[in-house]
Parts: structure tokens; C-alpha cells; sequence
């Protein structure tokens, strides 16, 4: 069930939040290349991408299909730290993903609201990490999908 849609200002791409409290980006390329662009993004921001997971070549490995679907686990460890500190099981959810995939051939950039993540483990006092990934996730999201 979809609560409200909102407009990413940038490219005109829509962002929806959904009731599991995702927030989801169309993007103009290719996943392959909205993958690309977000690593890059992720370099040139001076975080790191400490893995990248191709679902679907999981599937095919037992002889299923799946549309392109890739998750980017990817940080800033001068960023996490804190909010790890401040609650140790925020470790399940850190670093911050990203899955970039591929609905009917249009590629959709996909994460959970790092405040989404904050509240589920009752992290407190971390107001500065926790708006430096927010504005990380909506700036590298934007390059990602940006022309």
C-alpha cells in the first residue's frame, strides 16, 4: 500500500515512500549503469562500497531467473561508528544498502530511510550521523540516476 508519493526535484524523478517505509527512485539507465554511477558517486564522496551482491546471478547459479536486481552495501565508517557506538544493534543494519533493479525495464533505485533504521533500534544522539546519511543516500541517489 502506497502512503504518499513524493517528487525527487532532481531529473524529475519520482520517489515513493512506501509502508515499509522504502524509498524508491526511477532512473533513466540501464541497472548496470545506475549501479556504475552510484559506485562512482560513492568514490568520489570519499565512502566506500564494501560489496556488491548480483542477485540474479544467485538465481541463475540454481537455474532460476530473476530480473536485474544488484544491492550495494556501501559507508562511511567515520559516519557508522557513532551510530553503532551509540546502539551496538544498528551493526544488522550498517553499512547503508542501496538495491538498484530492474521493474519490467524500468530500473528503480531502492533504500530504507536511514531515520527508518534509528528508530527500529533506538538509536539516541547520533542527530549528526543520522543527517549526514540521509543527505549522503539523497546526494548519491541523485548522481546515480542523474543524465
Amino acid at each position: 500500500m502506497r502512503l504518499m508519493i513524493a517528487v525527487l526535484a532532481l531529473c524529475l524523478t519520482a520517489a515513493t515512500a512506501h509502508a515499509a517505509d522504502l524509498v524508491e527512485t526511477a532512473s533513466p539507465h540501464s541497472v548496470s549503469r545506475t549501479v556504475a554511477n552510484f559506485e562512482a558517486a560513492v568514490a568520489k564522496a570519499g565512502a566506500k562500497v564494501f560489496a556488491t551482491v548480483d542477485h540474479a546471478a544467485g538465481a541463475r547459479s540454481i537455474g532460476k531467473e530473476l530480473p536485474e536486481t544488484t544491492l550495494i552495501v556501501f559507508g562511511n565508517p567515520r559516519i557508522g561508528t557513532p551510530v553503532i557506538a551509540a546502539q551496538r544493534s544498528a551493526g544488522l543494519d550498517l553499512p547503508l544498502r542501496v538495491l538498484v533493479w530492474d521493474d519490467a525495464g524500468q530500473t528503480r533505485v531502492t533504500y530504507e530511510p536511514p531515520e527508518a533504521m534509528f528508530e527500529r533500534h533506538g538509536v539516541s544522539g547520533a542527530d549528526e550521523p543520522l543527517a549526514k546519511m540521509k543527505g549522503a543516500l539523497a546526494n548519491l541517489v541523485a548522481a546515480a540516476v542523474s543524465n
